[in-house]
């Protein structure tokens, strides 16, 4: 059975209430978790008391009120039964462990759909919002071919590269389903939200959610119902995407995307990173030097950084990742020997003389 632990018991309370103190980091939270039995007991705490438990002297900036924290938890576990999001547990067994082995993972995770996806086999795929229709087909004929062959497909449900996997992931489903044959082995999507568990952002894709939903995947958040969705969320939504695959797929990414911030997470943290052929098109080109444009104006006016400017496809590549035309072509290069695709041509067509 899947761990939907939408029952309201004291328990529940505490996790929500751990989970809601964001001065405390992954670590920290557990550790309060394990010396504190009651969500009453933890309202009692002063700032004090937490820092004694954790270990750690906490910031005079960091803001805590227990009566009210507790307050706001009761009412994220009321809002999560009532619309039928479930609750996952860091400790739980349906937590995924390639997020848990991430720096700082979630302490709870919220979602919707089929939660055992998470646990399956899987490949991340990103890129830009604004994508050529070259790439639009790219991403959407990869994440197909992923499903088809019974690979999840993770992404953030944005518009531009992420609808387009999570339509060709969706479009894996039903073929299979059209055809008579077994649902089951298809691979599912996972969408990854920087907005409240209770909310699609953007709006359009509400039907494109529902779709993932009906399809057997899975929708989590890290952000409890009726949480506010501030920008910074949306980079922190990328470190969960790159962890829940063994690998990220870039499809396009003009210079500064923030598909690249996601791709920046996934090499931090040693999982692979592979740019498709897509993104050296000559319109993903044209894409890439408008975009460059743009954020050299903005960096001249220091309204931007250097990271932006510098955080290119190229930069990928140059450090070894591998660029691939499809699904077939990441497998062949998951089996290949670190760097042969960026390794010299007299190194890869002839044997070496020992």
């Amino acid at each position: 059975m899947q761990p939907i632990t939408n029952n309201i018991d004291d328990r529940l309370i505490l996790d929500l209430s751990i989970a809601r103190i964001s001065f405390l980091s992954f670590e920290e939270k557990k550790n309060l978790s394990e010396n504190i039995d009651s969500s009453n007991k933890l309202a009692l705490l002063s700032m004090e008391d937490i820092s004694e438990i954790i270990h750690r002297r906490i910031s005079p900036r960091a803001v805590w009120n227990g009566a009210e924290n507790l307050r706001n938890a009761e009412r994220a576990a009321s809002r999560c039964k009532s619309l039928r999001i479930g609750i996952l547990n860091n400790s739980d067994a349906c937590y995924p462990e390639m997020l848990r082995q991430f720096p700082d993972p979630p302490y709870l995770l919220f979602f919707r759909g089929d939660v055992s996806v998470l646990c399956g086999k899987s490949v991340s795929v990103v890129g830009t919002r604004s994508l050529t229709p070259d790439g639009r087909e790219a991403a959407r004929k990869f994440a197909f071919d992923a499903a088809s062959c019974g690979v999840n497909v993770v992404s953030g449900l944005a518009k531009g590269a992420d609808s387009s996997a999570h339509c060709g992931a969706a479009d894996a489903w039903f073929d299979v389903l059209d055809s008579g044959g077994d649902t089951a082995a298809v691979g599912k999507n996972i969408a990854v939200l920087p907005c409240a568990a209770d909310e699609i952002v953007p709006a359009g894709n509400k039907m494109l959610a529902s779709r993932i939903l009906t399809t057997g995947g899975c929708i989590v958040s890290e952000y409890e119902p009726g949480s506010p969705s501030p920008a910074w969320h949306f980079v922190q939504r990328n470190r969960i995407i790159a962890a829940l695959s063994p690998a990220t797929v870039v499809i396009q990414a003009p210079t500064g995307s923030g598909a690249l911030i996601t791709a920046d997470f996934a090499l931090d943290s040693g999982r692979e990173v592979m740019i498709h052929r897509a993104a050296f098109s000559e319109a993903a080109a044209a894409l890439d030097s408008a975009a460059r444009s743009r954020l050299e104006k903005l960096f001249a006016a220091k309204r931007a950084g250097r990271y932006k400017l510098e955080n290119t496809v190229q930069k990928f590549t140059a450090a070894g990742a591998p660029v691939i035309d499809d699904y077939n072509d990441y497998c062949r290069a998951f089996s290949e020997i670190p760097g042969m695709r960026n390794a010299p041509h007299k190194y890869t067509s002839q044997a070496l003389d020992f």
